[in-house]
């Protein structure tokens, strides 16, 4: 059998100190890869459960709808629901206002002059 290690007792405590400090560092390492592959999943399942349509809802009694958004938009207030893309539509064609941040109602593929709102707003 040959032993390639040390004999003094000495350059293997020296040997036992440098693998202890690559193994801190290798389970370091590990730890940090594992969050961010545990972040990434987390980002995916917001995305998978983040609705394609959203209507910002008003104050008070009965909370009507105010304003029509995309699901990604960043500027959604707290009070929304999800809605599907018949009823942003509907709800667009109607005269609610969209946002014009996202601006669902180019996404919506709807014509200026069929939104009330930005149409009379144009004039």
């Amino acid at each position: 059998m040959s032993d390639d290690l040390p004999p003094d007792l000495a350059r293997l405590l020296t040997l036992r100190t440098w693998h202890a400090m690559w193994l801190t560092r290798i389970d370091a390492k590990i730890a940090a890869v594992r969050q961010q592959e545990a972040e990434q999943q987390h980002d995916r399942r917001a995305r998978m459960l983040r609705p394609e349509w959203v209507v910002e809802l008003g104050i008070g009694a009965g909370r009507p709808p105010v304003e029509v958004h995309t699901g990604h938009c960043y500027a959604i207030g707290k009070r929304r629901r999800p809605i599907s893309r018949d009823e942003a539509r509907r709800l667009l064609n109607a005269g609610l206002r969209a946002c014009s941040h996202c601006t669902p109602g180019t996404l919506l593929g709807l014509p200026l002059s069929s939104r009330p709102a930005l149409a009379a707003a144009a004039r």
